[in-house]
């Protein structure tokens, strides 16, 4: 199912700007058919995820935009490197209709650890009923 652009964008702005201002660790992906392992992705899909950590709750704070996707059914960050596949470690809010979802999810100290020392090797995906596996993938940057 095609969107435009422009729904991506203005999803993930209202998410961007919907986030703490206390945020002091922040990490993106560039979700896409591509990286998916081991494949294939949706070859039209794209996205972005933006995660924040929020001091002042103590919360991991997302927002999430997926485009040119059938709907999505679950969405997750998994430990593992590029190329690699791994666990689901947080699940975050699957997206609507419109391709986008946000919020803030407790994690524990070692998971917060760990990826603020290697946020690499972590990843976004996004899983729907074509793409099961996985629709679209990124990789964690800060």
């Amino acid at each position: 199912m095609n969107r435009s652009s422009s729904i991506l964008l203005g999803v993930l702005a209202v998410a961007v700007f919907a986030m703490p201002a206390q945020a002091q660790e922040s990490y993106m992906a560039d979700l896409t058919g591509e990286a998916e392992v081991p494949g294939p992705g949706d070859p039209d899909g794209a996205g972005i995820a933006t995660l924040d950590w929020n001091t002042m709750n103590e919360e991991l704070c997302y927002a999430l935009a997926v485009d040119y996707v059938d709907p999505a059914t679950a969405a997750h960050v998994h430990r593992g490197v590029a190329g690699e596949n791994g666990p689901p470690v947080i699940t975050l809010e699957t997206p609507g209709i419109d391709g986008g979802s946000d919020g803030c999810v407790e994690i524990s100290n070692a998971l917060r650890t760990e990826l603020r020392e290697n946020p690499s090797g972590f990843y976004v995906n996004v899983h729907n009923d074509a793409y099961p596996a996985g629709a679209v993938r990124g990789q964690l940057e800060r």
